[in-house]
């Protein structure tokens, strides 16, 4: 019965949504899937990064939709589960005139939709996760990491902790623990802590943890055998807090452990005692409760009974990466319309040219109330990821704290990991790389 209410809730929200849409707009509407995953070990994750998409959402009609077309959605539940999510993209990629774009909010999910999407003809946008080496875009042609990959937070976590230490020069000899979920999101980080162990001679140990992550009494018995200087969590729901309680448990300083975005949201460290002082790596928005969108959403939606989930949630990290996950699926309609037609439909055929030549610049981040957690975001048809930025947070025991400036995801290390990734991908498919002709379609 407390789901029925759920959906009858979230039904009628829609309802309310709708109603506040001016007539014109209701005629027209893009459709925009959303697999989300708000039941299951994963669901503390999944569900505020859920509600801020919807929210966004909702504040587009409220203003109009996307210049006079409305945002259509649905929700379906994969409950972080690879073959439920592509249960949930063959009922969706068709409805409601096509879809617009997947969002898979999993990268075991993207890596099983990478190739259908491309045979569909739909574009799969995954910001700050997926397939890193789909940022090559003539390789990856209906593929969009934009904004960051797992590898660009892996080497922007690295760059944080080279912080930590004093300088990467420091870092020789060190002892460094990659503690991950044993997934192909935790593998994704792999390929960057290689790399970078072999340019700054540190020890790089790799201990996975299995789905879906309660269970880390080995992992920590070789941690507290090995000593690391430094342990860096790649870890997702329920195993971040379980990492810091087992930390706490084994002696292990909280100061010496470093996260990535999926493992420094309230849900991870809230009520857990003896926090204080671990620190995580948020590739694009990290909390937000102060900037302007997150006070449009409590004035225009939360305080109208339209919410979509509890206001205290508002500005946390994980719901800020929803408003932006949103932000950016919409700004890449937009962008299209500009070439295809403002106040038109897009075909997912024209927003994939969206999202292939985005330019969300400052004055544009001003206008949608984000910019001061955001740094402008470009793509082109080789670079399908653009620019990409992080900040470290550091917990203090109720509130997350802003603990450095802003860390670039370096080129000169990705770059080369890139290549060989993406021409063996084409090799492998018996694929070539885009045209010139085709860039410019």
């Amino acid at each position: 019965m407390k789901r029925i209410h759920s959906l009858l809730a979230v039904a009628l929200a829609a309802a309310a949504t709708l109603a506040s849409v001016p007539a014109a707009a209701q005629d027209k509407q893009q459709f925009f899937p959303m697999l989300t995953f708000r039941t299951g070990p994963y669901a503390p994750s999944g569900t505020p990064w859920a509600n801020g998409f919807l929210d966004y959402y909702k504040l587009v009609n409220l203003k109009g939709g996307i210049n006079g077309v409305r945002v259509l959605w649905e929700e379906c539940e994969t409950g972080y589960a690879t073959d439920r999510g592509v249960e949930c993209y063959e009922r969706l990629k068709d409805k409601n005139g096509g879809a617009t774009v997947f969002q898979t909010m999993s990268t075991g999910i993207t890596f099983a939709l990478t190739e259908r999407g491309a045979a569909d003809k739909v574009s799969i946008l995954t910001p700050a996760y997926g397939l890193s080496e789909s940022a090559d875009g003539e390789a990856f042609k209906w593929s969009f990491p934009i904004g960051g990959t797992h590898w660009a937070s892996a080497d922007t976590q690295f760059q944080y902790l080279a912080q930590k230490a004093g300088g990467v020069d420091k870092l020789k000899g060190k002892k460094i623990t990659l503690l991950y979920h044993d997934s192909p999101y935790g593998k994704e980080s792999i390929a960057v802590y290689t790399q970078r162990a072999k340019m700054h001679g540190f020890e790089l140990i790799t201990l996975p943890v299995s789905h879906p992550g309660v269970d880390q009494k080995a992992a920590w018995l070789q941690i507290r055998q090995s000593r690391p200087d430094y342990v860096m969590l790649w870890g997702w729901g329920v195993m971040n807090s379980t990492a810091l309680k087992e930390a706490q448990s084994t002696g292990y300083a909280r100061s010496k452990m470093i996260g990535v975005w999926p493992s420094g949201s309230d849900s991870d460290v809230k009520g857990v005692s003896g926090a204080e002082g671990y620190s995580a790596v948020l590739i694009l928005p990290g909390p937000g409760a102060n900037t302007k969108i997150a006070k449009e959403v409590l004035e225009k939606l939360h305080a109208k009974g339209n919410g979509s989930g509890p206001k205290e949630e508002v500005g946390e990290a994980l719901y800020m990466r929803g408003l932006m996950n949103a932000m950016i699926s919409v700004e890449g309609v937009r962008r299209a319309q500009e070439k295809y037609g403002a106040g038109k439909v897009m075909t997912p055929a024209q927003a994939r040219w969206g999202y292939e030549n985005l330019n969300i610049d400052h004055k544009r981040l001003e206008e949608l109330g984000i910019a001061d957690i955001m740094r402008p975001i470009s793509t082109t048809c080789k670079d399908h990821m653009g620019p990409s930025f992080a900040r470290a947070y550091t917990w203090d025991g109720t509130k997350w704290n802003t603990s450095s400036d802003w860390l670039e995801a370096d080129q000169k290390v990705l770059g080369p990991l890139l290549k060989v990734a993406s021409d063996k991908y084409l090799a492998d498919k018996k694929l070539t790389r885009r045209t010139a002709e085709d860039c410019n379609s």
